[in-house]
């Protein structure tokens, strides 16, 4: 394949040479090489500025992002027997690490393949392209999955808001074998269903599995309220690990029956409660029933989308978790998440503390999580590391 080049401006290479894989449109030579001569998909070789080879570049020449390294090696552009190498060298972290069969297979920049994200239901695949050039070669992803996976059936789950920026349209279609609308999965050792056609993202969040984890030495015997429940990630598995009594709260409905029909594939339907409504109403209600629990989950969906946001979105993180605090009993647990990349972990830390202080409680920080192994954070690229999790403990000002 012969493919155009695309030049960069003096010193711009530096930080792709020190391991990043991003190329912004300001770095670009565009007198030697227009960005306006490139459609959003197509392939070309990055070049320094002296006209050195940089690699081989996906293309969305209207982004800020314009261009990202999918190889260094100039012989090795993006087509089936790339996704096939690249997709196994994912699997075989993947099959390292876990198992069973139910992860993050791709995540994206971390992996080698920006603009793909794929998750893992045993043999069901769901495909998230969030590029054009990913949407472009679909045919060589299915192929390549279909070879390396061998699975039953592959969604394509291309609904998200990523897709606008890079002019897609937004479509949820089954692309091979039989797809249902609730896939089963396993983790932490409790079973689930996950609505992959009509839920959040991919239908699930492998993200949290090990902060998930360690709720099991915190829940047992305990009373526990988990927040922004979505279909029972937190709160099912809480009542599993021995949970005396879990209440989930979410707006969405079918979210919730998703919980009733998790705790009961569980047998443990008795022990978990729904409540269907705005989480921070849903607060105020329980404060004002004197409501306490032992042990608080609150992971919101992400406050803080775009950096612009920080300032209100921070303070939404503050309003939420002090509104948790006021229901803990005296030494209650809370697990406070967070999935919004621009909140630095030690912002959240400040803002359980500056929460605790306002009560006029003590708080000890037990444990620091993140994303699990199968999203892997590219340590050249911040972005790619988005998960924070805290578990603190709440004591009387003694």
């Amino acid at each position: 394949m012969s493919l155009p080049s695309l030049r960069l401006n003096a010193n711009a290479d530096r930080r792709l040479r020190a391991g990043h894989l991003w190329v912004y449109s300001n770095e670009v030579d565009t007198a030697a090489t227009p960005l306006n001569g490139f459609a959003a998909g197509d392939q070309a070789i990055l070049e320094a500025a002296g006209g050195k080879p940089l690699g081989i570049v996906a293309l969305s020449p209207n982004n800020l992002i314009c261009a990202r390294l999918i190889s260094r090696d100039t012989r090795h552009v993006l087509d089936k027997s790339l996704l096939v190498h690249r997709l196994n060298v994912a699997l075989s972290l993947r099959e390292q690490l876990f198992d069973k069969p139910y992860y993050r297979l791709v995540y994206g920049d971390s992996d080698l393949l920006p603009g793909l994200v794929v998750d893992r239901f045993g043999d069901i695949l769901v495909v998230q392209l969030a590029s054009a050039t990913m949407e472009r070669h679909k045919d060589d992803v299915l192929a390549a999955l279909v070879q390396v996976i061998k699975p039953s059936g592959v969604l394509w789950k291309n609904d998200s808001a990523a897709r606008d920026a890079e002019g897609l349209t937004r479509y949820v279609d089954t692309a091979f074998g039989l797809v249902p609308e609730w896939v089963a999965l396993e983790e932490n050792g409790v079973k689930f269903e996950a609505p992959v056609m009509s839920g959040q993202k991919t239908g699930w969040f492998y993200d949290h599995r090990m902060n998930r984890a360690r709720l099991a030495p915190y829940v047992k015997g305990k009373r526990v309220l988990d927040l922004f429940s979505y279909i029972g990630g937190w709160g099912v598995q809480a009542a599993a690990f021995g949970a005396s009594e879990v209440m989930c709260v979410d707006a969405s409905g079918f979210a919730l029956d998703g919980v009733e029909r998790n705790a009961t594939l569980n047998g443990v339907a008795e022990r978990v409660a729904c409540v269907e409504g705005d989480v921070f109403e849903a607060l105020k209600e329980l404060k004002a029933a004197e409501e306490r629990f032992d042990v608080i989950v609150a992971d919101p969906p992400a406050f803080i989308k775009r950096k612009k946001d920080i300032k209100n979105g921070e303070a939404g993180y503050r309003r939420l978790n002090e509104a948790a605090m006021r229901l803990l009993s005296k030494d209650g647990i809370l697990v406070s998440a967070s999935c919004s990349m621009h909140l630095e972990e030690d912002h959240l830390q400040n803002i359980l503390l500056q929460s605790a202080r306002h009560l006029d409680r003590n708080i000890q920080l037990l444990e620091r999580g993140g994303q699990g192994p199968d999203h892997p954070v590219h340590m050249a690229i911040a972005e790619t590391r988005y998960i924070k999790s805290m578990t603190v403990r709440l004591l009387p000002n003694g």
